[in-house]
C-alpha cells in the first residue's frame, strides 16, 4: 500500500536558500490529532533557525503555528472532532511542525478558536501565549492559578514589571496575561509610534528605547528608595547589546530578569552568519550583586504537565472568547506557492517587523 506524502518546507542548510520536499503523512494514534495546515506564522525565530542554525540539524522541517482543519483524529482523542478549525504550538517532533502541509501532534499542540475570529487572527497568538504564560511562571516564579478565582489579586500585585521590547509579539500576549491577572503596574519600552497601542493592552507608562537618555529617564520617573525600581523585569528581545545591556543598567539588587532565548551575540548580515548564547545568560552582561536572572525557554513549557495539557485545548480558548486576550496585528505574505510565501517572509524578518505578526498559506485552496 503506498504511504501519502506532502509537501513540507525544509532548512538544508545555514543561509540556504528553503527547499519543499515530500515527507509521509501520519496517521494519528492513541491521543494524536492530523490537521490540515492553512496558515502559518513567520517569526525571528525563523530567521535563528534559516541563518544561524539554531537547533537544526538539516534536514530540518521549521514552523511552530500551525492552524489548520482536523482531518483524522486518534482513538483516545478528547477534545477535537473532525472538521474543528485549530491553531497550536508545535515545537518538538518534525511531524508536528507547522511550515508543511499536514501536522500530526498529540491533542495538546491545538485549540479552538472563538467563530467570532478568523483563522488568521487566532494564528497569531499561540506561540506567544506559551511564551508569555512559561515566563510568568517559569522565570519569574509568579503565580497564574486556573482557573483563575474571583476577585484574585496576585501576592505581587503593586510591583512594578518592565517589558523591554514591549510592542514586540510576545510583549504584547504578556502585558495581557498580566493584566488579566491583576498586576497594576506595567512599564514598557518601545518605539513611539507603538506607545498608543500598548497603553491600550495595559501598559502603565512607555518610553522610547532609542533615545540616548532612556535608562535615566525610567529611573527617575521609578526610582524610590533604596530597593530595585523594577522587581520584576522581562527582555522581550534578547540582544546582548541592544536590550540585555539596557535592562542590566536598570535591575537592581534583589530583582529578577527574564531574557528570551537565545541571547543574539551578533546580528545576521548579508556577509556573516549570527551567533547566538543559549547557556551562561548570567555572563553575558554586568548585572548588579543580588540579581537573579533566567534565560527563557519556551519549548520546555510542556514539562509544566499542567499548562501543557490546558494552556492551548482550554486557556486560550475562553481567554479569547471573554476578549482577555486579542489577536495581533498581523500582515499577509503573498506568493505563488508554499516555497515563495516562506521565502518572502522570511526576507520580511530579516529587514525588521515592528509590532505585528507575519503570517501565510501554508495548503493551496
Amino acid at each position: 500500500m503506498e504511504i501519502p506524502t506532502h509537501n513540507a518546507l525544509v532548512i538544508v542548510a545555514p543561509r540556504a536558500p528553503y527547499e519543499v520536499r515530500q515527507y509521509p503523512t501520519i496517521t494519528p494514534t492513541g491521543n494524536e490529532v492530523k490537521v490540515r495546515v492553512q496558515w502559518t506564522t513567520s517569526t525571528p525565530f525563523d530567521l535563528h533557525q534559516a541563518d544561524g542554525g539554531l537547533l537544526v540539524e538539516p534536514p530540518f522541517r521549521p514552523g511552530l503555528s500551525p492552524a489548520g482543519v482536523v482531518v483524522e483524529v486518534g482513538p483516545d482523542v478528547k477534545h477535537f472532532r473532525v472538521g474543528d478549525a485549530v491553531v497550536g504550538f508545535a515545537h518538538q517532533q518534525p511531524q508536528w511542525k507547522a511550515h508543511q502541509e499536514y501536522s500530526t501532534a498529540p491533542e495538546w499542540v491545538f485549540g479552538k478558536f472563538p467563530d467570532t475570529l478568523t483563522m488568521q487572527q487566532a494564528v497569531t497568538v499561540t506561540e506567544d501565549l506559551a511564551t508569555a504564560f512559561n515566563t510568568l511562571v517559569t522565570d519569574l516564579r509568579l503565580p497564574a492559578p486556573w482557573p483563575k478565582p474571583q476577585d484574585y489579586i496576585p501576592p505581587r500585585a503593586d510591583e512594578r514589571i518592565l517589558i523591554w521590547g514591549a510592542a514586540s509579539c510576545v510583549g504584547q500576549v504578556l502585558i495581557q496575561v498580566l493584566k488579566y491577572y491583576g498586576y497594576r503596574h506595567i512599564v514598557g519600552t518601545a518605539s513611539p509610534h507603538n506607545h498608543e497601542l500598548l497603553k491600550k493592552l495595559g501598559v502603565e507608562s512607555c518610553f522610547d528605547y532609542k533615545s540616548p537618555t532612556v535608562i535615566q529617564d525610567i529611573l527617575r520617573a521609578h526610582q524610590q528608595g533604596d530597593g530595585p525600581a523594577f522587581p520584576l523585569i522581562v527582555d522581550c528581545i534578547g540582544s546582548q547589546a541592544g536590550s540585555v545591556a539596557p535592562v542590566s543598567k536598570l535591575a537592581g539588587s534583589g530583582a529578577t530578569v527574564a531574557v528570551m532565548l537565545p541571547v543574539i551575540v551578533k546580528h545576521a548580515t548579508d556577509e556573516e552568519t549570527p551567533e547566538f548564547l543559549m547557556e551562561g545568560v548570567e555572563a553575558s552582561a554586568q548585572w548588579a550583586e543580588g540579581v537573579t536572572v533566567h534565560g527563557v525557554r519556551t519549548f520546555l513549557f510542556w514539562k509544566n504537565e499542567f499548562f501543557r495539557d490546558r494552556l492551548l485545548p482550554e486557556i486560550m480558548p475562553q481567554l479569547l472568547a471573554e476578549g482577555h486576550l486579542v489577536p495581533l496585528p498581523f500582515q499577509v505574505v503573498e506568493g505563488r506557492d508554499l516555497l515563495e510565501r516562506a521565502t518572502n517572509a522570511l526576507n520580511l524578518v530579516r529587514k525588521g517587523v515592528s509590532g505585528k505578526k507575519l503570517i501565510w498559506r501554508v495548503s493551496e485552496e
